[in-house]
């Protein structure tokens, strides 16, 4: 099965990452989009990073309905900070039977090579390219191993929902209800 794999801190989900993987799953050959819950990014700050397991349990709340969609703490067991590479080839050899691609913003694409191995990744793997606004342009476009998907150009902030319920404002429209309605019973974000 040709596998999607969508990496991310979701802190929390929303309804961009939810409209770009089903738009992921309806215009490319994949079959499954699996949401890798990153305990946390090596390129980016810890700060404001809920818990793992409060992250892992919201994606599982907003994708339970789609059964094309799976959430994976793959890289709870694993050395932290974890690269991409090394999860890919775990994952490639727990589940052989399966070919995975990684799912990016167009954002990713031009600080791409800065990723650990990204060439393994390129060469083994191949990249499914969203759109992202105000994205630099990248030589890796014309890549045989990436693909540009055409996908809604979406500006929806985890930064500013966090923002909004800090506040105490609604988030609704932005997040599903069953995320928000976690958020609200864990106290997250506050």
């Amino acid at each position: 099965m040709d596998i999607g794999l969508y990496f991310g801190s979701f802190n929390p989900i929303h309804v961009g990452h939810l409209i770009i993987a089903n738009t992921m799953l309806e215009n490319t050959e994949i079959e499954e989009v699996w949401f890798v819950v990153s305990p946390q990014n090596p390129l980016k700050k810890r700060s404001n990073l809920e818990h793992e397991f409060d992250r892992f349990d919201l994606v599982q709340a907003a994708i339970h309905d789609n059964y094309h969609f799976k959430a994976t703490d793959v890289e709870f067991h694993m050395p932290k900070p974890s690269f991409t590479v090394d999860t890919l080839a775990y994952l490639t050899d727990k589940h052989p039977q399966h070919k995975f691609k990684l799912i990016i913003g167009e954002d990713n694409l031009a600080s791409f090579p800065k990723w650990k191995n990204f060439n393994v990744i390129l060469e083994n793997h191949g990249l499914l390219v969203y759109p992202r606004p105000q994205s630099n342009p990248s030589e890796l476009r014309d890549h045989p191993n990436v693909k540009i998907v055409d996908a809604p150009l979406l500006d929806i902030s985890a930064t500013f929902i966090r923002k909004q319920i800090k506040m105490g404002k609604s988030v609704k429209y932005l997040i599903p209800d069953s995320v928000n309605e976690m958020i609200e019973r864990r106290k997250l974000y506050l």
